[in-house]
């Protein structure tokens, strides 16, 4: 695959399992592909799968947004609710390191929120994945004490805005709102 016709510029080769593709982003409105077999095998070939119409990459959006809310004299004019709305549903949509960069930025929009800018059970989502990844640390005695990632992130989030609901006198609500009725349940009967 290339940007080019004579496949020159921009190019990606691909052979073998699926396992060995890669995502990967070409520029411009136009993409050429080229599919050889080498007729050892007697499958259908390779699917895959274009998107076009990104405006800009996640790795800008992440890098603009971390620097303005570096900036105290900035904060005060963002819409901090609408970000923190709009990067809740990054961090749940993302995965790998994307998801951790969207962490960080959900962090940070926290700590530098007033009192009530964001709206704390938006992260509901966020909780769930948290406390399934709870559950397995503690039912995976093999890695004991060893945290990934992403669990760190999610606890040190977690950690935060939990300090930020005690200090607003909210943690009941806060907890309620991100819990189901059938967690709760739960926690009632033990």
């Amino acid at each position: 695959m290339s940007s080019s016709s004579d496949f020159q510029q921009d190019r990606h080769s691909f052979s073998g399992s699926p396992q060995k593709w890669n995502d990967f982003e070409l520029p411009g409105d136009t993409l050429y592909y080229r599919f050889t077999s080498d007729m050892s095998n007697t499958e259908w070939g390779y699917k895959f799968t274009v998107t076009a119409g990104h405006l800009g990459r996640f790795q800008t959006g992440f890098e603009i947004l971390k620097q303005m809310l570096s900036e105290e004299r900035v904060i005060p004019h963002l819409p901090l609710a609408k970000i923190w709305e709009w990067q809740v549903g990054v961090a749940c949509r993302q995965t790998g390191h994307q998801r951790l960069k969207a962490i960080h930025l959900l962090l940070k929009i926290v700590q530098c929120s007033a009192q009530r800018d964001c709206d704390l059970t938006l992260l509901k989502p966020l909780w769930q994945l948290f406390t399934h990844m709870e559950n397995n640390l503690c039912h995976d005695v093999t890695k004991p004490g060893i945290l990934l990632p992403l669990h760190r992130a999610l606890a040190e989030l977690f950690f935060v805005t939990e300090n930020r609901v005690t200090e607003l006198g909210s943690l009941q609500e806060y907890l309620l709102a991100l819990n189901t009725e059938d967690h709760l349940h739960r926690c009632t009967a033990q």
